[in-house]
């Protein structure tokens, strides 16, 4: 007498169960277009396009997993939402929706659901330049063996000072470029003092004289840093009011360092710049800072190199970009201000090195005349590091993946100085 009003029951619970399961065209596509397609789509990072249902399912368990895990979208800084303009991670919201969705079976839903695809355009993360330039000749990275850092002059045949908005560098093969900085210089241009001097380490005349000789260097002094590629940077994005500023005349140079991978391979490199609609209120400027004599103890799993700057002009820092290779496992960033109060501004506790992120800060860190800014980066140089080339040699400064660094690229700009006070903030992708 009971069967009915159970049967009943039974496929009640059922339809509701499959009525709350979220579907790819409502649910899942919306979060996956604005936070993983841009690196999901042909010619870029992402392994897999992820753009429509037919791409997107056959992988709903794996993007279960790193969805739930946090690897995926990658981001390796600890802090609160909101404290950096491109935070890549998901809301717990979206992240539940994923997993509801895998785990109920990964359904399309109605198709009349599906929101638009998002544009992209190829080649390029910021949208179409402005200009590109792009290397005369490309240079061929033999199948193996040690390659030397290139230098190569770009042009850019600029006749007037140019205000750049977003700034993108495109490696040509990307399987062989480890990282290219772009460099621009004016001609009889002088070197540019900069607002801050290295405090740690304390290097000696003759140390700076020694480092410098055992660098790969250009002949020439390149001009100020411009621009920044590693695996996984994110392109630079300036709001409004914010802007780059490439002279007329302006040389690029592009740093280039190769790595083999077992075939011969071509590698013509290209910067994409899009223009201010506007002369902006702020000048940016890009800079680093490093410890060029660290030192890591064979098999060592844990040791600390420290780098810091002191400023002696009030400044805003809107971006602190980590770089470290293999043997890199964790950072952390302090401000000291003069009345000796300390603030972690950035910690990245799990570096990884295929994914490098200029950490864009929403409200940009204001810097007083006479702060610090020090970093802490911690390394494993032992047998339990997979990455680790060799846990039984002494590993010091140097160019090469297999050798280490502990540099930093910043973001900033001068108060009261150039085109205006102060950077508005940094945008992501």
């Amino acid at each position: 007498m009971f069967a009915r009003p159970l049967m009943i029951a039974v496929l009640a619970a059922a339809v509701s169960a499959s009525a709350a399961t979220p579907t790819f065209s409502k649910d899942v596509a919306p979060v996956l277009f604005k936070n993983c397609s841009g690196c999901h789509r042909p010619g870029e990072i992402g392994p897999m396009p992820l753009l429509n249902y037919a791409q997107v399912r056959p992988w709903a368990k794996s993007i279960r997993t790193v969805v739930a895990t946090g690897t995926m979208p990658p981001w390796h800084a600890k802090a609160e939402r909101g404290v950096f303009s491109n935070d890549r991670r998901l809301t717990s919201a979206e992240r539940e929706t994923i997993i509801a969705w895998a785990d109920g079976g990964a359904p399309q839903g109605d198709a009349r659901d599906l929101p638009p695809a998002p544009g992209f355009v190829d080649g390029w993360e910021i949208g179409k330049p402005d200009v590109v330039v792009t290397m005369a000749k490309p240079f061929t990275v033999p199948a193996s063996g040690t390659i030397a850092y290139q230098y190569i002059q770009i042009p850019t045949n600029f006749t007037e000072d140019k205000w750049i908005q977003a700034v993108e560098v495109r490696p040509g093969a990307r399987a062989v470029v480890h990282h290219v900085l772009v460099f621009a210089s004016e001609p009889g241009a002088g070197r540019v003092k900069k607002p801050f001097e290295m405090v740690i380490p304390e290097i000696t005349p003759e140390m700076r004289k020694k480092f410098e000789r055992s660098e790969t260097k250009p002949k020439q002094d390149p001009g100020p840093l411009l621009a920044t590629y590693a695996p996984g940077t994110n392109p630079q994005v300036f709001e409004a009011g914010s802007a780059l500023r490439v002279k007329a005349g302006a040389v690029l140079t592009l740093q280039l360092h190769y790595t083999a991978n077992g075939k011969e391979t071509d590698d013509a490199s290209s910067v994409g710049f899009i223009f201010a609609k506007q002369a902006p209120v702020s000048e940016v400027k890009s800079d680093a800072f490093m410890n060029p004599l660290l030192k890591l103890p064979a098999g060592a799993v844990d040791t600390a190199v420290e780098a810091g700057i002191r400023f002696d002009q009030d400044v805003h820092i809107s971006a602190i970009f980590p770089h470290t290779h293999v043997r890199g496992k964790s950072w952390e960033y302090r401000l000291i201000y003069p009345d000796g109060r300390k603030e972690v501004v950035l910690a990245v506790p799990r570096y990884d090195f295929n994914w490098q992120t200029y950490y864009n800060f929403a409200t940009p860190l204001a810097v007083p005349k006479g702060a610090r800014l020090e970093s802490t980066a911690h390394y494993d140089n032992g047998p339990g590091n997979p990455a680790n080339p060799d846990a039984k040699v002494e590993v010091h400064w140097g160019d090469q993946t297999w050798e280490e660094m502990q540099y930093t690229g910043i973001t900033y700009t001068v108060d009261g100085a150039g085109a205006g006070k102060r950077i508005v903030s940094s945008g992501g992708r």
